[in-house]
């Protein structure tokens, strides 16, 4: 949820009180403009408080809360935060959709070289690792992000070396192969 981030903390910004706000803590509730509910904060850490609002978990500065009577605010309600975090993970779903192609070149999360996709069916995407057809995994289509720099996984090429060995392992008790 990094791209939440950025557009929720833009209109978020007309909140930002110039001192700590004591009411920004895990468990207490946070309001709207109009006083509604907008959710919970479930965590605080180096300087972020975490946003729940039952339906995504939105990290907001701190110093974008403001103090009120019955708890902080923010200047949004649920409904303008929820729709805002739809509409950017649907933009995103949308770029990386139209990055997964036959032939484009993918890298791991660390930037290292992942492969090339040669198969997109549903939402598994085969991927040859280093462009070797006999070298294929498949990966879901939400281990993918456009980036400025192309496609992308979410997992390094050690978290999906890792994964197939664990797959390829026998199970514990497992006396099929003997």
């Amino acid at each position: 949820m990094k791209f939440a981030k950025l557009a929720v903390a833009a209109v978020a910004l007309a909140a930002t009180p110039a001192l700590a706000n004591e009411q920004v803590v895990a468990g207490a509730t946070v309001y709207g403009p109009q006083g509604g509910e907008v959710g919970t904060i479930v965590a605080v850490e180096n300087g972020q408080a975490v946003l729940d609002t039952g339906k995504h978990k939105v990290p907001l500065a701190v110093n974008m809360y403001g103090e009120g009577d019955t708890g902080p605010t923010i200047t949004v309600t649920k409904a303008q935060i929820d729709g805002m975090v739809d509409a950017q993970l649907a933009e995103a779903a949308a770029k990386r959709d139209a990055a997964l192609t036959v032939g484009a070149v993918a890298m791991a999360a660390d930037h290292a070289p992942l492969g090339t996709v040669v198969e997109v069916d549903g939402d598994n995407v085969v991927i040859a690792r280093g462009g070797d057809e006999a070298n294929k995994v498949t990966l879901l289509r939400s281990h993918f992000d456009a980036t400025d720099h192309g496609l992308m996984a979410r997992l390094t090429n050690a978290q999906i070396d890792a994964a197939m060995s664990q797959a390829a392992a026998p199970a514990e008790g497992d006396t099929t192969g003997e």
